[in-house]
């Protein structure tokens, strides 16, 4: 995009349901990574009364860093979310190639013009087409998890 250098895209993927989100980004900060969890992520979860527990990242500097001053490290630690890095080799991110050939074909003038038809796609992603996921049996991702939100609860209340 012309006149406005790099994008970086912070994307959340639960792993149980695959219900995404993602945020375009100008550069990659340990802000950035935080914003798209407390912007995005946590309101959603809370929305529906579920508690983020543990967030997966790989090792770059935007998620690791000194635990006392690192912000994302700190942001984690503020919502009492537990922290696990991915071996420096290892790929956590599934493929987004339906997307990638998607956005190839429109010429985008604006971060945001971008962003609009990231937020539609994700949409369509979480609500109208059922992924091949393990546990998704044919369901959308929203349907899935929104479906296991009752038998969680029930566990969690007879392990108590």
């Amino acid at each position: 995009m012309q006149g406005v250098g790099r994008i970086y895209q912070q994307t959340f993927i639960d792993s149980y349901a695959k219900v995404a989100f993602a945020r375009l980004y100008d550069r990659k900060t340990p802000i950035s990574a935080a914003e798209i969890l407390n912007g995005c992520v946590l309101p959603f979860f809370t929305e529906h009364g579920i508690a983020l527990c543990r967030v997966l990242t790989d090792r770059c500097t935007e998620y690791c860093g000194n635990r006392e001053h690192h912000d994302y490290e700190l942001f984690l630690a503020f919502e009492d979310t537990d922290h696990t890095r991915e071996s420096a080799n290892a790929s956590i991110a599934p493929s987004s190639m339906s997307y990638i050939a998607w956005v190839r074909k429109k010429v985008y003038r604006t971060v945001d013009e971008l962003q609009g038809d990231l937020d539609a796609w994700v949409k369509e992603y979480n609500e109208t087409r059922p992924p091949q996921g393990r546990w998704c049996y044919d369901k959308t991702p929203v349907q899935t998890l929104l479906d296991a939100v009752p038998i969680a609860r029930k566990k969690l209340l007879s392990a108590a």
